[in-house]
C-alpha cells in the first residue's frame, strides 16, 4: 500500500512532553513530504495554537492542511483558506454554561483571540499554555458569548470529569459531539463534527482514498480518525481501550513513535497481515 496522507494529533502524539517535535520525527516528516505525502495536523487546539507547528513542518510549502478545534475547522496552509467551519450557536453555549454550573465544573470557550471563562482555574491555565492564547476572566460567560463559537470545554479534575462525561454523553448525545481530549478537558462541538468527519471531507477535496490515509493519535478525541483511516495508529502512551481499536500500536511520543510509523509504513511500505 502506498500511503498519500498522514494525519497527526499534536499533544502526546507528534509532540514530546515539552511540546516540541524531536529532530528524528521532524526529519522523517520532511522526507515524507518531499516524497509527496501530505502531512495533516489534527488537534483539539484552536488554529492559532497550531500554526507555529505547521510552519516548522513547512506545510505551506507542501500544500497541506490543519484540522483544528477537533475538526471544527479545516485550513489550507498554502492559501490560508478556511475550507470548512462548524460552530455552536450562542444559545447552545448558554445551555452548556448552565449545565456546567449544575455539574459544578469549570467552562471556557474562545472569543476572538482570547480564552474566555468566568472563573480562573488551573485547567484553563493549561489550555492557555498549550495554545498560546491569553485567558480573559469575565463577569458573565453568557454575556460574553453573543456570537457563534467553534467549541466549548468543560474542565475539571479527571476523576470528576469522567463522571460528568458519562452523564452528559447520555443527556446531550442528540445535540453535541462530546469527547475528552485530555483527562481534564471535555470538549463539545456541533453534533456530527469530529476529527474523523472532517478528515472524510478533506480527502474528498484532495482526491485521496480512505485506505491511503494513516491517522495517529493517543486520546479519545482521536478515535474517530483512527477508526476512519486506512491505517489507524495508537501511540504507545495511549490508553489501552484506544490501542485495542487501532490497527497498529507504535512507540510513545517520547520515543519517536510517529517517526517509526513513517519509517515502517511510508518508507519501507510495511503491510499488516
Amino acid at each position: 500500500m502506498t500511503y498519500k496522507m498522514i494525519v497527526l494529533d499534536l499533544d502526546d502524539t507528534l509532540l514530546q512532553d515539552d511540546h516540541t517535535i524531536s529532530l528524528n520525527t521532524k526529519n522523517s516528516l520532511m522526507k515524507a513530504q518531499e516524497l509527496g505525502v501530505k502531512v495533516v495536523l489534527a488537534s483539539g487546539r484552536p488554529t492559532y495554537g497550531m500554526k507555529h507547528i505547521a510552519k516548522e513542518l513547512e506545510l505551506e510549502r507542501f500544500g497541506s492542511y490543519i484540522l483544528s478545534f477537533n475538526g471544527g475547522k479545516i485550513i489550507n496552509c498554502q492559501t490560508e483558506e478556511e475550507m470548512f467551519s462548524s460552530t455552536l450557536t450562542p444559545e447552545a453555549v448558554h445551555q452548556l454554561d448552565a449545565i456546567s454550573k449544575r455539574e459544578e465544573v469549570y467552562i471556557h470557550t474562545y472569543v476572538g483571540d482570547d480564552i474566555v471563562t468566568e472563573t480562573e482555574n488551573p485547567y484553563t491555565t493549561i489550555e492557555s499554555e498549550l495554545t498560546g492564547l491569553p485567558v480573559k476572566v469575565v463577569p458573565s460567560f453568557v454575556s460574553e458569548v453573543t456570537s457563534p463559537v467553534v467549541k466549548v470545554l468543560m474542565v475539571e479534575a479527571p476523576e470528576k470529569l469522567k463522571l460528568v462525561e458519562e452523564k452528559l454523553q447520555q443527556e446531550l448525545d442528540a445535540e453535541f459531539s462530546i469527547m475528552r481530549s485530555k483527562p481534564f478537558f471535555l470538549e463539545f462541538t456541533e453534533k456530527g463534527v469530529t476529527k474523523g468527519t472532517s478528515l472524510h471531507h478533506l480527502i474528498q477535496v484532495c482526491g485521496i482514498k480512505q485506505e491511503e490515509v494513516i491517522a495517529i493519535g493517543d486520546s479519545y478525541n482521536d478515535l474517530s480518525m483512527i477508526e476512519f483511516a486506512g491505517l489507524g495508529v495508537a501511540m504507545g502512551n495511549a490508553p489501552e481501550d484506544i490501542k485495542k481499536i487501532a490497527n497498529y500500536v507504535t512507540d510513545t511520543n517520547m520515543n519517536d513513535g510517529v517517526a517509526k510509523v513513517v519509517e515502517e509504513f511510508i518508507f519501507n511500505k510495511k503491510v499488516l497481515v
